[in-house]
């Protein structure tokens, strides 16, 4: 496709090795980094994706998994964000396949962390139908990243939430020894804090979550 070999020529021609190197240690060395920060990254791709627009808009889900595919971690970012646009509102039923592909494929919490917030998040809000089975389909994987997910899609639903259904992911999944499992359950909660801080404090005061999620999910309320 046009848009990856013009991306890899313009990632190329703007590395940077120190940036490069800091970015790399500060993901535990799990991928390779051209170096190229956030802002310069997206004004990168959105030249690029204007450029390629037709090819882009025609081929998003394809584009995406041939950018996955790569080691640099600045592809998996743009992937991320052309899906985040080009699917919005726009999502198939079967994208659910891609949505668990994402995931579990290069996994980090950078990426899933976007993915289960404006990815797996958006789907179930179109298909809210198909929550029930996804979600218990990721929380009871023997992946720790769909588990993660499963926590986390409701990011950002304010009073959409479906708390009880919260509740009942913190609860399989509070006993775990996984710092990002224990991280992600008091993250979540402490989002909910900003639609109902006294339904998070009684659910915390009644269940033995660990004391890093204990932690996060008070954190910003006051007299907990």
């Amino acid at each position: 496709m046009g848009v990856i070999r013009e991306l890899e020529n313009a990632f190329q021609e703007n590395s940077n090795p120190e940036n490069a190197f800091a970015m790399a240690k500060y993901m535990k060395n799990k991928f390779d980094f051209f170096g190229i920060k956030t802002t310069e990254r997206r004004h990168l791709l959105k030249g690029i994706w204007k450029e390629n627009k037709i090819e882009v808009t025609a081929n998003p889900r394809a584009l995406a998994v041939l950018l996955f595919e790569k080691k640099h971690r600045e592809f998996h970012y743009c992937a991320i964000e052309i899906l985040i646009k080009e699917l919005k509102g726009k999502y198939l039923p079967e994208d659910i396949e891609l949505v668990r592909k994402l995931i579990t494929v290069n996994s980090w919490w950078d990426t899933v962390d976007t993915i289960s917030k404006y990815i797996l998040g958006q789907y179930l809000l179109q298909y809210p139908k198909s929550i029930e089975i996804t979600i218990s389909e990721f929380s009871n994987s023997d992946n720790m990243w769909l588990n993660r997910s499963a926590i986390l899609f409701q990011l950002g639903y304010k009073d959409k939430t479906d708390f009880e259904l919260l509740k009942k992911i913190c609860q399989q999944h509070q006993d775990s020894s996984e710092f990002f499992i224990q991280k992600a359950i008091g993250w979540a909660l402490r989002e909910y804090t900003k639609t109902n801080p006294e339904a998070v404090k009684e659910f915390v005061a009644a269940n033995n979550l660990k004391p890093l999620s204990r932690k996060e999910a008070l954190k910003n309320l006051s007299n907990a």
